[in-house]
């Protein structure tokens, strides 16, 4: 059984027992989430979610990804910047999808 669900902006493809990294969310380490923004569950599609239907997650850790840098350049003018940026993440096991 697998669903489609909305966090962070993105959907994510889960199943029972996957772990998967998303946008940071509020939530202590082992506590429990629920996504209850379901966009389909085993083909079945919601218009645009489907209602009463509930994905429950618990947080595995909290973190910063790899560090990536982003260079400022203009030419002629003597303009050259550079920056660093660590997108923070939350990993989430999943561990039961709910449809009513």
């Amino acid at each position: 059984m697998f669903a489609i669900i909305k966090t962070g902006g993105k959907q994510i493809k889960v199943e029972a027992g996957q772990e998967i990294y998303i946008e940071l969310i509020k939530g202590e380490e082992n506590g429990t989430v629920v996504f209850d923004e379901v966009l389909m569950i085993d083909g079945k599609v919601g218009t645009p979610t489907i209602a009463g239907a509930t994905v429950t997650g618990t947080i595995v850790k909290h973190g910063k990804a790899k560090k990536i840098r982003v260079v400022r350049y203009h030419p002629k003018k003597n303009v050259n910047k550079v920056y660093g940026h660590r997108q923070p993440y939350t990993k989430v096991k999943i561990e039961a999808i709910n449809a009513k």
